[in-house]
């Protein structure tokens, strides 16, 4: 993988521990600006509304700029917005940081993952993104905890000035080590190029796979604190290193799919999928034992959030690697994130701690029926593929002088494309 990749991936962290940073300090933030804690968690709603209808809209306004320009750009509207936020007064002053915030956030990640797979090819599209999406798997990690740290010894606004100097050096980093690319001329170039893909269904279809996937695997991980503290019976102090384990969970995973998805887009869906749906029941079911409960969390880390390379191979293929289908894409990802949280959020009072955790297996099911289409057309592209396959060995049976070694002169049998 080229190094501008590895610099890629900073600057998603970066912003990701950003977006992680309310969740850690809600006790915290709210006696900061004087609020409640529903309040504090509207800012993480703010940021991911943003991230889900404003980042398209900034992707679509960088589209004419090139790659580094756009970045750096992007970099200066997200350290306006984190400044923002560290020195707000009020708590509308706050709210607007997080909307600046989500929405820069967004259009990097979009425009970062297109250039990931322009400097390393798209034959390894797959590996490419999950390179630069260990940053996101990072924050979970790394990101997380420490600014988390940060904000409990020194305040909540040191966080965020910590978080502000990251993306500096981030952004410096990222002037120098990402090279000077023209604008990219996917699908007959600027903005009528890129929005013509989206004419696709099919590739509404495939974002809403997205959706699904990552809308299970968020409707249990938003409730893993309550769930691991009141039916589980693990201490307060003890969820941190949990969440750790997780955190180090998803970046294995996202590892190994990252090497799967290129050759084995679908298949790994599926996979992933169908285990996804089974840790979620699992730990559901036994959630009142420890170590049952353990197994299965650090298993939904495994297949959860890192189908994303596998998600971004499907997508591109079927739109195209360009930074608004891939800021779309992300958008309905962080849709994922606000369904599965919401229909989680609103099952406890009804029908307990568990029932998020249910709704999650739930979607991860829809996800799966999603996959059918195209499950069905790699079925008949297989079949006509062998009929086509026996129609040239009786060709050639008949015709001696036609060599079927030679690929040249023999009957040509279309390559089955992945998806």
């Amino acid at each position: 993988m080229p190094l501008a990749i590895y610099v890629l991936a900073l600057g998603i962290f970066s912003m990701v521990t950003s977006e992680f940073v309310v969740a850690g300090l809600m006790p915290q933030i709210a006696e900061g600006l004087d609020v409640g804690i529903p309040q504090v968690g509207y800012l993480i709603t703010a940021f991911a509304a943003a991230m889900a209808f404003g980042g398209p809209l900034l992707a679509a306004a960088m589209l004419r700029l090139p790659p580094r320009r756009a970045l750096a750009l992007i970099f200066a509207i997200f350290l306006a917005g984190n400044v923002l936020a560290a020195a707000a007064p009020t708590y509308g002053v706050m709210f607007a940081a997080r909307l600046v915030t989500g929405t820069a956030s967004a259009a990097f990640l979009g425009l970062a993952i297109s250039l990931s797979v322009r400097l390393a090819g798209p034959e390894v599209r797959g590996r490419a993104v999950s390179v630069a999406l260990n940053g996101l798997m990072l924050g979970t990690l790394l990101g997380l905890p420490l600014s988390t740290l940060v904000g409990e010894r020194y305040g909540w606004r040191a966080a965020f000035w910590a978080i502000t100097a990251l993306t500096v050096v981030a952004a410096l980093v990222t002037a120098v080590g990402v090279p000077r690319m023209e604008r990219a001329a996917e699908s007959g170039g600027g903005i009528r190029g890129e929005l013509g893909v989206f004419r696709r269904p099919r590739l509404w279809l495939v974002m809403s796979t997205s959706t699904l996937i990552i809308g299970a695997t968020f409707s249990a991980f938003s409730y893993f604190n309550p769930v691991l503290t009141e039916i589980t019976g693990f201490s307060t102090s003890s969820v941190p290193l949990l969440l750790i384990a997780y955190g180090a969970a998803t970046v294995v995973g996202n590892y190994v799919v990252g090497r799967l998805a290129d050759r084995w887009t679908l298949s790994v869906l599926v996979t992933g999928l169908v285990l996804n749906a089974f840790f979620l029941a699992g730990f559901a079911l036994l959630a009142h034992l420890p170590v049952p409960a353990v197994v299965f969390m650090l298993g939904i880390g495994l297949v959860g959030v890192t189908m994303n390379p596998a998600m971004a191979a499907r997508v591109q293929r079927a739109g195209n690697a360009g930074p608004l289908v891939n800021t779309v894409h992300s958008s309905f990802i962080t849709l994922g994130i606000i369904i599965g949280s919401s229909l989680g959020g609103a099952a406890i009072p009804s029908y307990g701690m568990r029932a998020p955790v249910w709704i999650g297996a739930g979607l991860a099911v829809l996800g799966l029926v999603s996959l059918v289409p195209d499950l069905r057309a790699g079925r008949r592209t297989g079949r006509d593929e062998r009929r086509e396959g026996r129609r040239a060995g009786r060709v050639t049976a008949s015709r001696p002088d036609i060599r079927s070694d030679e690929g040249s002169d023999g009957p040509q049998v279309p390559e089955v494309v992945r998806m």
